[in-house]
């Protein structure tokens, strides 16, 4: 043992200019690059790898088999599991917690107190967890009780993905190339957000729905079950486009039923309601609330006819 520091092995691996606490608890078999800081109390499983200029703060814990590259940081009492990779200048934010086997590509910032469950995967660039800030005119409220956000088990994330605190997101969830969730969300388990589509906050979505490339969901929409929502699908949720104080009261995005398909570039006006299993043909408008299993075409859009049974969900 080292005579200095009774918790670090004399036959770890340890550059001679890492900095590290004599109360941090570091196996033998794990090696620390230089300009390494590790604060106190912090823990170092075994077979971990720190790149150069990593720091580890006050009581974080890296778990075994873990590899950080060069100059990560992982906040005090932050959380990482066994065998992660995280790649080069991602910040882990305090308190945070990410589960084993999770991937992380460089330059990705984990906000503080953020919970991710294990078997992720998170590309370069992304931010998770943050905070919100709205304009001084936006009908977004701010509220200074809002949750961290949690995301379960066998996650996808993109690069480029921005993902706001106050949000929930289920099991196996995928979230594509520069997507953007606001919060206080409900996404629920294998649902598929595609690429540069815009989720805005207060929004639920179901399991196994899918939404497309481009697509922009409003803000207090409600999506059920195995909807699909085509690319470039817009929705909206202020009859009064910004004007006077009324809007505040009848804000409301659409509430699109269990298995509905909206068809690309179709365009969805404030507070309708989708029926079940209706089929929106693309570059629809659609002005008022739909009946259930029917086609609906033209701008604006028009009943055109019954979906065909054999269409329909099991």
């Amino acid at each position: 043992m080292d005579p200095n520091n009774p918790n670090l092995s004399l036959s770890a691996n340890i550059s001679s200019t890492a900095n590290v606490s004599p109360t941090a608890n570091i196996s033998s078999t794990s090696k620390l690059s230089s300009n390494c800081i590790i604060q106190e109390n912090a823990t170092i499983g075994e077979n971990v790898i720190l790149g150069i200029g990593c720091i580890i703060e006050e009581g974080a814990n890296i778990g075994s088999g873990t590899i950080l590259g060069h100059y990560v940081t992982v906040g005090t009492g932050a959380t990482i599991g066994a065998n992660c990779q995280v790649a080069n200048h991602v910040t882990i934010g305090s308190q945070a917690n990410i589960g084993s086997n999770t991937q992380i590509g460089p330059n990705t910032t984990i906000y503080p107190q953020v919970q991710l469950g294990e078997e992720g995967f998170i590309g370069s660039n992304s931010s998770i967890g943050r905070l919100p800030k709205a304009a001084p005119t936006s009908t977004v409220k701010k509220r200074p009780d809002l949750p961290p956000l949690k995301m379960a088990q066998g996650y996808t994330i993109g690069c480029s993905v921005v993902l706001y605190s106050g949000t929930t997101y289920g099991e196996k969830v995928f979230l594509g190339d520069g997507a953007m969730v606001r919060e206080r969300c409900k996404i629920g388990k294998n649902v598929v957000i595609g690429s540069g589509v815009a989720v805005e906050n207060d929004t639920t979505i179901g399991a196994y729905t899918k939404i497309q490339t481009g697509s922009y969901i409003t803000a207090y929409m409600n999506i059920e079950e195995r909807v699909f929502i085509a690319p470039m699908v817009t929705t909206t949720n202020d009859n009064f486009m910004g004007r006077t104080e009324k809007r505040f009261k009848y804000i409301k995005g659409a509430t699109i039923r269990k298995g509905a398909r909206i068809g690309g570039g179709a365009i969805l006006l404030p507070g309708i309601k989708i029926a079940p299993e209706t089929f929106v043909a693309a570059g629809a408008l659609v002005t008022k609330d739909t009946e259930e299993k029917r086609i609906l075409k033209g701008f604006p859009a028009k009943n055109s006819g019954e979906v065909p049974e054999d269409e329909f969900l099991p």
